[in-house]
């Protein structure tokens, strides 16, 4: 059976990536970085496959998903 993708934090995506919080919103603004999901009322996070993604090939990521 294939694990669900999990949701991570933006903590975890600012370790993951090495980017700032300012760049990675200036990125999603731009459409070169994955957008984040909201998850609750004062929440959001990432799909961790999107950010893996991401990471792998940062100037070909492409968004997949219609938000």
């Amino acid at each position: 059976m294939r694990e669900p993708d999990r949701i991570i934090r933006m903590k975890t995506v600012l370790a993951r990536t090495g980017l700032s919080r300012s760049t990675i919103y200036r990125k999603i603004a731009e459409g070169t970085f994955p957008a984040q999901l909201k998850i609750s009322t004062h929440g959001s996070g990432w799909h961790e496959s999107d950010i893996d993604r991401w990471i792998a090939d940062p100037a070909g990521w492409r968004p997949d998903r219609e938000q």
